[in-house]
């Protein structure tokens, strides 16, 4: 039983293969993508997902540019940024657009499992409360 489905984003590919391996063997089921579209085309294929670490610093489609498209098409995933440029700026810029929570790099790696597990209890909590107003909803109808 796998603690939570994560999409680790990252472009640097030595980083997210070994980081890959350290998250799947605490249980955590990983995908990774390479840049912010990767993790966009990911997150469509892949309805599962509960939470991406994503990295801050990237060529091209940076990290918040991500979090924000995330946050708009796939507003019950959990974003958990990371990078090694951390400035308060962008801490502060991360969470105004719905980063779950942020870690410097290199991370503990019992931190960012702790993070996770507390961003999969977030996302499930919310998927629960849809449920039961989704719930409600019908059985107004069938009254």
């Amino acid at each position: 039983m796998h603690i939570a489905k994560v999409l680790l984003v990252d472009d640097e590919a030595a980083f997210l293969d070994v980081m890959n391996r350290r998250l799947e063997m605490r249980e955590l089921s990983v995908r990774t993508a390479l840049s912010g579209q990767e993790c966009l085309k990911a997150l469509k294929e892949d309805p599962a997902i509960d939470v991406v670490i994503l990295d801050v610093k990237m060529p091209g489609m940076d990290g918040i540019e991500t979090l924000r498209e995330v946050k708009k098409e796939f507003p019950l995933v959990e974003v958990v940024m990371l990078t090694g440029h951390a400035t308060v700026e962008t801490a502060i810029e991360g969470m105004k657009y719905g980063a779950f929570d942020y870690l410097m790099k290199p991370c503990n790696i019992e931190q960012l499992i702790e993070k996770v597990a507390e961003a999969k209890a977030k996302k499930a909590k919310h998927e629960e409360k849809i449920t039961e107003a989704q719930l409600k909803e019908i059985m107004g109808r069938m009254a």
